[in-house]
């Protein structure tokens, strides 16, 4: 489970649009690395419609904004065309970075256990975490995450 001060796992994922993205595809950048269980749920659909409201603000205060998942490509196409999203969302299929930065954990509904996605979001610069929320709520996250991004 990765923490703050932990350096990130370098990784290239496939993205909406096509084509693939990863860390050492915005150097210099701030990142915002969320993770979130899956497209076009209510709490999914909120945050990233958050984030894409204030993408320009992440952008003025160098930092790009990441989601991951392990929906398909096709999945996050729909999911970003259907809500305009401005964040770039990256298909995790095999939950291989998902795992890396512990975030597959498991749940409980009902009274019953499986294996999930928590909802987490890490801020990296440099290449090393700096600040990590998990369990996240998502109303006021979003504020938090960028206030926490220009204090970095």
């Amino acid at each position: 489970m990765l923490d703050v001060g932990d350096p990130i796992p370098e990784f290239s994922l496939p993205r909406d649009g096509g084509g693939t993205a990863g860390p050492a595809d915005f150097p210099g950048k701030t990142l915002v690395i969320y993770f979130y269980p899956k497209d076009d749920t209510s709490g999914c659909t909120k945050e990233a419609i958050g984030f894409s409201e204030r993408a320009d603000d992440f952008a003025a205060a160098g930092a790009v904004v990441l989601g991951v998942s392990k929906d398909s490509v096709a999945s996050h196409d729909k999911f970003r065309d259907k809500h305009e999203l401005k964040v770039i969302l990256l298909s995790d299929e095999t939950g291989e970075v998902v795992e890396r930065f512990g975030t597959w954990v498991e749940k409980s509904m009902y009274g019953r256990k499986y294996m999930g996605i928590d909802r987490a979001t890490f801020l990296v610069t440099g290449g090393v975490v700096r600040q990590v929320w998990r369990k996240v709520k998502v109303p006021g996250h979003v504020d938090a995450v960028l206030k926490a991004v220009k204090a970095a």
